[in-house]
């Protein structure tokens, strides 16, 4: 039996380096078990977003009866605390621990927060929608401890998530910190993938009760999983506090120095306007489905297992190009690039009348955003100084979520006035008003890409003057030895 067992175990562990994703992002000093276990503060989050912006969206809406304007307002609290990914960031890098410690304290906070947060949502939803005894309770207290559960969420999966982010790139080497991003990414979209799967299942008969079991339930599989993703993963270092009394530098100051350094608001500005571009779609594309080309329930939601596959492939392809030294700005730049046809595809898709567009355009996207997201968060982890990691990772995380954000709450609003607009044009009357509405989206999203290359411009100019500029220092360095050589020959 043992012999079978040992069998079996170096079977699996041969499997693994050989067909899992990313396991290649292993190395001595960061194992893939160790890896692996790291990622799954990345599974918590994405649970937590299909939870807030999926599931939720519809129970309030459906099964509560809330209003659909106090449900976005609830989604969007969430969005409040990004931009200040950035100084928890900068408290991470500057933080003083009689432990040692820099980056667990704030994950274990972030959980924390979390944690309390989806504990009391199910109840505060259930106050909100006034259902059975709730039904006496005041329209203020619902609203108040609904809005204080989503912002609760909201700030503990986004300072678990930039902390977490900051201490795989501190235990990785630089080598793999392209195949580690993909790594983590693919592990949240894989937390995203199950828990929809889960909730879905858990509540397709759907009571209050079972609402309280599936969000404190989830929790609890929060607290776990976050606790088993820390455990033994920053070592204690205590010689970071040999000089306790030293001052230590403010937020302003190191912001200071941040932006100053390596055109780096030039790449914050180009990441803000390459999410916005790949953004707007997110809540428009089954719509367009549907509601233009006619398809199926069924149909339109394999749309989003086709985004998520692109976005898979766009990940893989990042991480196998950029761990062998390709520019993760012009991978960024190559991302945009794919995302033009992309949403073209998808604009012709309904004059055309075609579902193979309309697909084709939807992997186009999902590729070519998955290709600008790992470029863009791998350039901010290779650039980024030792001691502002933290607080790199943070400013890109609250520019990409601030921009997502603004993204999704514009595209609603534009989608309905350009079709109010199309309805009394005869210009668009073949092409019909909805159509019209949805194609005007997409379009401002081809021009927010093309805003981006050209953002990124001056970031591959750069690149490449520094490259001739090393070329040029290192020639002279180069005869001298050549000179030596063959005068240690010639004697």
């Amino acid at each position: 039996m043992n012999r079978v067992s040992n069998k079996l175990m170096r079977a699996w562990v041969g499997f693994g380096p050989r067909f899992l994703p990313f396991a290649d992002a292993a190395s001595p000093d960061l194992p893939l078990r160790r890896l692996l276990r790291l990622s799954l503060f990345q599974v918590s989050v994405g649970m937590a977003l299909v939870l807030l912006i999926g599931t939720l969206n519809r129970v309030m809406i459906v099964e509560l009866d809330v209003p659909a304007s106090l449900v976005g307002i609830m989604i969007s609290l969430p969005l409040l605390f990004a931009p200040f990914r950035a100084l928890i960031g900068f408290r991470s890098d500057t933080h003083r621990c009689e432990l040692g410690w820099r980056r667990v304290p704030f994950i274990w906070k972030g959980t924390l927060i979390q944690f309390g947060g989806l504990a009391i949502m199910p109840f505060a939803l259930i106050v909100l929608s006034g259902a059975g005894d709730a039904a006496d309770a005041p329209v203020w207290v619902g609203r108040l401890s609904a809005g204080l559960a989503f912002l609760l969420v909201g700030a503990g999966l986004h300072t678990t998530q930039t902390i977490g982010l900051a201490l795989a790139t501190d235990l990785a080497p630089p080598e793999a910190q392209p195949k580690v991003v993909g790594l983590m990414y693919v592990m949240l979209l894989f937390g995203m993938i199950v828990s929809a799967l889960c909730f879905g299942a858990a509540l397709q008969n759907f009571t209050p009760g079972r609402l309280v079991q599936v969000i404190q339930g989830s929790a609890l599989l929060t607290m776990i999983l976050n606790v088993i993703a820390l455990w033994k993963q920053e070592a204690r270092r205590p010689r970071r506090q040999a000089d306790p009394k030293a001052p230590a530098a403010s937020f302003r100051q190191s912001w200071a120095s941040f932006s100053r350094g390596d055109r780096a608001l030039r790449h914050l500005v180009a990441v803000g306007l390459g999410t916005m571009a790949f953004s707007m779609e997110d809540v428009l594309l089954e719509p367009y489905g549907g509601q233009v080309l006619h398809l199926t329930v069924g149909a339109t939601t394999q749309l989003t297992a086709t985004l998520a596959v692109g976005g898979l492939c766009g990940f893989g392809l990042a991480s196998r190009v950029l761990s062998r030294g390709f520019d993760p700005f012009r991978m960024a730049r190559n991302g945009a690039i794919v995302g033009v046809p992309a949403f073209l595809c998808v604009i012709s898709a309904a004059p055309l009348h075609s579902t193979f567009a309309f697909g084709l355009g939807t992997f186009l996207i999902g590729l070519g955003a998955g290709l600008f997201g790992h470029g863009t968060l791998t350039a901010t982890m290779n650039r980024a100084p030792a001691e502002q990691r933290g607080l790199a990772l943070g400013a890109w995380g609250a520019v990409q979520a601030s921009a997502a954000g603004l993204a999704v709450a514009c595209s609603g609003v534009v989608r309905d006035m350009a079709a109010g607009a199309a309805g009394s044009s005869p210009l668009f009357a073949e092409i019909g008003a909805a159509a019209s509405g949805y194609m005007t989206v997409y379009a401002i999203e081809v021009v927010l890409l093309v805003a981006t290359i050209i953002a990124m411009m001056p970031l591959l100019r750069a690149i490449g003057r520094s490259s001739t500029e090393l070329h040029r220092a290192a020639v002279p360095a180069l005869e001298v030895l050549e000179r030596s050589v063959l005068e240690t020959k010639a004697t």
